[in-house]
């Protein structure tokens, strides 16, 4: 692409009018060029393409805090989530002006059409992806490369642009104006509706700059605009167009952005395919090729890859000698990542995803200064993280919690008020955050749109204390259902939220008081339950949850048995799952308030013992179990139960076994109670150590008419499809040896029939030498 050195103002370039320099949106060669251009120009202010209130946070650039990738966020002060970012990379040509303006104490102006019109307007006014990028319906860059004889746009632009340099600085600056103007011309505007608008404001902040400072002004916006800020209109044709526009209380701040949200794949309307390259670029323009094949070699070797200088030399001259049969100036991203994926890659595609990841695209996370406005939510969670020792990070990390500490329960809180206030800075990791005990466990990442949620929060108070526990009390004010209101209760106690409780509490006992259905309070208990124990670690005071929980677990062991009588078959798998929850809930109940209920009166199913939770729980399970009305999946989960807690002996196993797999019993009613019985953890041992079971269970199985196993095997399949392969293994082993068989495999041989204990202890000085114990004894 060339151009004639001068050309007349409403072309790109200056004489004796503005110098408009048209730019692609982050694109490293662009910001060489402005930054050139403007060295060349000495011009006596400087318009940028951004939202016009923003000049008020110009200077806030030139702070030494403030690290690219940033954005300017705007957003409705009556309504924080109706909100817009403008980003800026290190490598984005305003930023480039920008910083250009206020290293040499010029004016710097922001033209484009303020966030007050832009947040008030109509949101298919905008582009719908929450970034002002500006992008017009046509693509130029693909226009221009299809009339170039190219099929990738982006291909073409680093041929033209990214990968050459000019002798004159203004040279691509013309023609790339005057390839807008013709494509402009050509399509009868062909953008987006709102440029007509938004470029009859930059016209009227050009005028007012040329009136304060004359012709010496340099306009840096995208290229599509340039035609339309070289056109002569009038005033009052421009003031027209900005007529009756809709206008919105908006707050501006700097926010700190990530080369991630730069891509285009993260639905920003103007990203580029590559971020990462894009910033190596422009901070490496001498041997970009070898700079860059040195960090995917460190990044591979990190990896735990073997890559040698001799492949990164080798890498380095695959590149070049593709670029050169491709005719290409240098070596660009498709040249590089052909050379890596050959060479450092060894032609795997695995290694190449974690250089596409890392490099091509980054996790570059920006900073701001602590003098940038902010909401002052914002300003109490920053002045927590500091405290505690969080940075906010763009790549995913975990963070291992001890509540032992007061730093990381202090740290546990905040994450978890973050949660209620709908700020997912971070996520419990699967299986270990909410169990009550003493460690947690979470992933932290931190997007940028977290500071919208941020502001959103605002709403609800100024701290984020004061902000989690008033949003709390509304949620539980405002819920429909029971478990809504236990699932709030226990993340206020995870939260430390103690004024929140009483609210919490309040209508907790008021839904559970009101609802009289037990699969609904049967789901609503272990919640509770795990609550109850967060005071052992946490410090929290939970004596008011406690009468709760108790309370509502006597009306489930009341109501459950009836509510068990006649279910069919899908609402009897959905009781089963309940009561394999209720049972560890009820366990924890007894922990939580040990010793007999004030009735001690004893409970006869459970052998005497004081009726307390444990007990009246087992009294429950005894009469699901024993109950024929009781659905089959029930009461083979009550019966075993009951066996793994002891308080059913192996006789009463079989017993039951035996009533539930009689011939009278439908196949399809025994098949559920062996679902029940022996399905999840632990079934298949009890069968591979039982053999009054196994061989119960084969009796029946085998008599089962062949009409009817079609219709039960699918159930059996999965039941014993769970069991390990081992397992699996065994249990077939016994079965092909038939009935009377021992009730264990045969002994393998080396091995007596029981232990030797006097051999054993032989072993034991040696255990204590080896583990410590005899001196710690």
């Amino acid at each position: 692409m060339t151009a004639p050195a001068a050309a007349p103002a409403d072309s790109g370039t200056r004489t004796s009018g503005p110098l408009l320099l048209g730019i692609r949106h982050h694109g490293p060669g662009s910001a060489r060029g402005v930054a050139a251009a403007l060295d060349a120009a000495r011009p006596d202010a400087v318009l940028i393409e951004g939202p016009a209130e923003a000049d008020a946070l110009a200077a806030l650039a030139a702070d030494p805090r403030t690290v690219p990738p940033v954005a300017l966020l705007a957003h409705a002060v009556d309504d924080p989530g109706r909100a817009a970012f403008w980003p800026f990379a290190a490598f984005s040509p305003e930023w480039t002006a920008l910083r250009w303006a206020l290293d040499r104490d010029v004016p710097v102006r922001f033209v484009d059409l303020p966030a007050a019109h832009t947040l008030a307007a109509d949101p298919t006014w905008g582009d719908g992806e929450g970034e002002a990028d500006g992008t017009p319906r046509t693509d130029p860059l693909a226009e221009l490369a299809r009339a170039a004889g190219h099929q990738d746009p982006e291909q073409w632009w680093e041929d033209v642009v990214e990968l050459r340099g000019d002798a004159d600085p203004l040279a691509p600056f013309a023609a790339l104006a005057e390839a807008m103007t013709a494509l402009r011309e050509r399509d009868g505007h062909g953008g987006h509706p709102r440029d007509l608008v938004r470029e009859a404001h930059m016209r009227l902040r050009l005028r007012a700059a040329r009136k304060e400072f004359g012709d010496a002004v340099a306009v840096v916006c995208g290229a599509w605009h340039v035609p339309a800020l070289a056109r002569r209109t009038t005033v009052a044709a421009d003031r027209a167009l900005l007529k009756g526009l809709p206008r919105a209380k908006v707050a501006l701040t700097w926010v700190p952005w990530t080369h991630r949200r730069l891509a285009r794949r993260s639905g920003y309307g103007a990203g580029i395919e590559s971020p990462g390259w894009y910033g190596h670029l422009f901070t490496a323009p001498d041997r970009p090729v070898e700079r860059w094949m040195t960090r995917v070699a460190g990044l591979l070797r990190e990896a735990d890859h073997p890559v040698s200088s001799a492949h990164v030399i080798e890498a380095v001259r695959l590149a070049e000698a593709l670029a050169a049969l491709r005719g290409r100036p240098r070596p660009g991203l498709p040249e590089t990542t052909d050379a890596v994926r050959a060479v450092l890659c060894e032609g795997s595609d695995v290694p190449l995803a974690l250089v596409r990841d890392r490099l091509v695209v980054g996790d570059a996370l920006g900073e701001v200064p602590p003098t940038a406005p902010a909401v002052p939510l914002q300003r109490d969670l920053d002045r927590l993280r500091r405290s505690l020792r969080l940075r906010p990070e763009a790549d995913e990390r975990a963070l291992d919690l001890d509540l032992r500490g007061t730093t990381d329960a202090a740290r546990s809180r905040l994450l978890h008020r973050l949660r209620l206030l709908g700020v997912d800075w971070g996520a419990p990791a699967p299986g270990r955050a909410g169990t009550g005990t003493f460690r947690e466990s979470w992933r932290l990442r931190w997007r940028p749109e977290l500071y919208v949620r941020v502001a959103e929060a605002g709403v609800w108070g100024t701290t984020v204390e004061a902000a989690a526990t008033a949003r709390a009390a509304s949620r539980a004010l405002a819920a429909d259902t029971l478990g809504e209101i236990t699932a709030l209760a226990e993340r206020c106690l995870l939260a430390g939220l103690a004024d929140a409780l009483p609210t919490v509490l309040g209508a907790l006992a008021d839904r559970a008081a009101l609802d009289t259905d037990v699969a609904h309070l049967a789901d609503a208990l272990p919640a509770l339950a795990r609550a109850l124990r967060y005071g052992d670690v946490r410090g929290t005071d939970t004596a008011a949850l406690a009468g709760v929980a108790t309370g509502l677990a006597d009306r489930v062991c009341v109501g459950l048995p009836p509510a068990c009588a006649g279910l069919d078959p899908d609402a009897a798998a959905a009781m089963r799952d309940r009561l394999d929850a209720l049972h560890p809930a009820i366990a924890l109940l007894q922990e939580a308030a040990p010793g007999p209920d004030p009735d001690p009166s004893p409970d006869p199913s459970a052998g005497g013992e004081p009726a307390g939770p444990a007990a009246r729980w087992a009294g429950v399970l005894r009469r699901l179990a024993e109950t024929e009305r009781t659905p089959g999946a029930v009461r083979g989960r009550a019966a075993r139960i009951l066996l793994d807690e002891g308080r059913l002996t192996d006789d009463e196993a079989a017993r039951l076994m035996g009533l539930a797999l009689s011939p009278g019993a439908p196949p399809a009613s025994a098949a559920a109670w062996v679902d029940g019985f022996v399905g999840g953890t632990g079934g298949g041992l009890l069968l591979v150590h039982d053999a009054r079971l196994l061989a119960l269970l084969d009796r029946w199985l085998s008599g089962v008419p062949a009409e009817a196993f079609t219709d039960v095997l699918p159930l059996l399949r999965r039941t014993f499809g769970a069991y390990e392969p081992g397992v699996r293994r065994t249990l077939g082993e016994l079965a092909a040896r038939g009935p009377g068989t021992a009730r264990r495999p045969a002994a393998v041989p080396g091995f007596a029939a029981a232990p030797d204990e006097e051999r054993a202890a032989g072993v034991l000085p040696l255990l204590d030498l080896v583990l410590g114990t005899e001196a710690a004894a």
